[in-house]
């Protein structure tokens, strides 16, 4: 919530918003990845270019998936598959 903010919109140019974030949908396991084991390094959203660093949170793979399914279905955001324990599992570093 600091970075991305409570609305999930993010603060442009710096964190990415996550509210309607075509980078969520079009990058299923690297928006994974991301929660998994932390992001760096260049990424476009919403065509907009970020390059700033969010650490690995220490999570479970339960608790992956329930980040991912609470961002993908709030604010704008809609999904029609959920993200599995599995296909967490399945993501490696």
């Amino acid at each position: 919530m600091q970075c991305h903010l409570p609305n999930g919109k993010g603060t442009k140019g710096i964190f990415p918003p996550l509210d309607g974030a075509d980078w969520l949908t079009e990058k299923r396991e690297e928006s994974i990845h991301a929660v998994k084991f932390g992001q760096s390094g260049e990424i476009v959203v919403n065509g907009i270019t970020y390059n700033n660093v969010m650490p690995p949170m220490g999570l479970s793979d339960r608790e992956v998936a329930d980040v991912m399914n609470y961002i993908m279905n709030s604010w704008s955001n809609t999904q029609d598959k959920m993200v599995s324990i599995e296909e967490v599992k399945a993501i490696t570093n």
